[in-house]
């Protein structure tokens, strides 16, 4: 076993710092308080909210549901859902022009396509007066497989109205990040009609998936948008250890599989390499695996300790993650809502206030302390 094997195995119980800073989580002596907003959704993968207040929350099962004045009303099945394993009905989001363009996104592990199984697809549907109709496909990644494993999938507008897509490697490591002939293990970038930008980085290259924008990565759950500079950031799973949040360049390459800072989860390697040019680094890394997914940058002065940093999920360890941020990388962890639950998706809503889907519990705010 080599120095990094080593290093990994001796922090696997703890938080493995390396550059970084930071090299504890804190658990807060007096944590936040909720309430339970949905109670009938049993693992609320997404969510986004009208600048009413009223929102969309997806169920991984495939069903999309509506919470407006303390009701929440089932609106649609979405069709040709693939629920297995990790896959099944997963992001939403409205277009930033709603109600004036009043379509409603939402990808899901989809079971088009010739093959057995299925693959993360894009689709939208038009949403007015509480009513989801016009239900269409706008991309569909390939080939489909019987893998329950790494569908991704976040998805993100940003200030120029393009919108991104993640898709995980599909297990495939080997073969689907680092070939940008293939699906998975990228971002991709579209026009808010699913059709792909010319400018994207590997648009005129033959044979190459055109809605790509960055490759390498591994399984993104988290995407949001930095509220000061525009920049899209992802958080994406690692193996044992290696989990990342990103910052999302154009044609960049992430460097899944050949660098990583995690180790298989049988304590094995398979690489010997955390860094190599023509690689991006990431702005963060944990040793060992929160499981992260999804993330918020907190805008609202509701939480002013919090505010102007990161709020990201942890399945494995069941909290919500305060992350402390500058330029410099993240100065401080906190665990919020400790022993919640698993933790699969976290939005502020437009009056400022904090929502949290958690598995087996529904949608949860997070109350402001007082």
């Amino acid at each position: 076993m080599n120095t990094k094997a080593i290093t990994l195995s001796l922090f696997c119980i703890g938080f493995l710092a390396c550059a970084q800073e930071d090299t504890t989580i804190q658990t807060l002596e007096n944590d936040y308080e909720h309430e339970v907003v949905i109670d009938d959704i049993d693992i609320a993968w997404g969510m986004d909210f009208f600048k009413d207040g009223s929102f969309l929350a997806t169920s991984k099962e495939g069903q999309v549901f509506y919470h407006k004045n303390g009701t929440t009303t089932k609106v649609a099945d979405i069709p040709n859902v693939y629920n297995r394993g990790q896959g099944g009905l997963l992001d939403v989001k409205i277009h930033p022009d709603y109600p004036k363009k009043p379509w409603v996104y939402m990808t899901h592990a989809s079971t088009e396509g010739e093959e057995e199984g299925g693959h993360t697809a894009l689709v939208r549907a038009k949403f007015i007066n509480g009513q989801m109709t016009d239900l269409e496909t706008l991309y569909k990644a390939s080939p489909n497989t019987t893998k329950g494993v790494h569908f991704g999938s976040r998805l993100e507008f940003d200030r120029d109205g393009y919108l991104y897509m993640s898709i995980g490697e599909r297990g495939a490591r080997e073969v689907n990040p680092q070939d940008i002939t293939r699906d998975g293990g990228k971002i991709y970038r579209f026009h808010d009609d699913g059709s792909i930008p010319e400018d994207n980085p590997f648009y005129m290259l033959e044979n190459s998936k055109k809605a790509m924008y960055s490759y390498g990565h591994r399984n993104p759950q988290g995407m949001e948008i930095h509220p000061k500079t525009g920049e899209i950031w992802v958080h994406e799973h690692g193996p044992r250890g290696g989990d990342e949040i990103n910052i999302i360049k154009k044609g960049a390459n992430y460097g899944w599989p050949i660098i990583s800072y995690g180790i298989n989860y049988d304590g094995t390697e398979f690489t010997d390499e955390t860094s190599m040019a023509g690689m991006e680094q990431p702005f963060y890394y944990w040793v060992p695996s929160i499981a992260p997914s999804g993330m918020t940058f907190v805008t609202s002065d509701k939480y002013p300790e919090l505010k102007g940093n990161i709020l990201a999920g942890s399945l494995k360890f069941q909290y919500l993650e305060h992350l402390a941020i500058d330029e410099n990388g993240v100065q401080k962890r906190e665990k919020l809502l400790d022993k919640i639950g698993r933790i699969r998706s976290v939005e502020q809503s437009p009056d400022g206030f904090i929502y949290v889907g958690v598995e087996g519990v529904g949608v949860v705010k997070m109350l402001p302390k007082s």
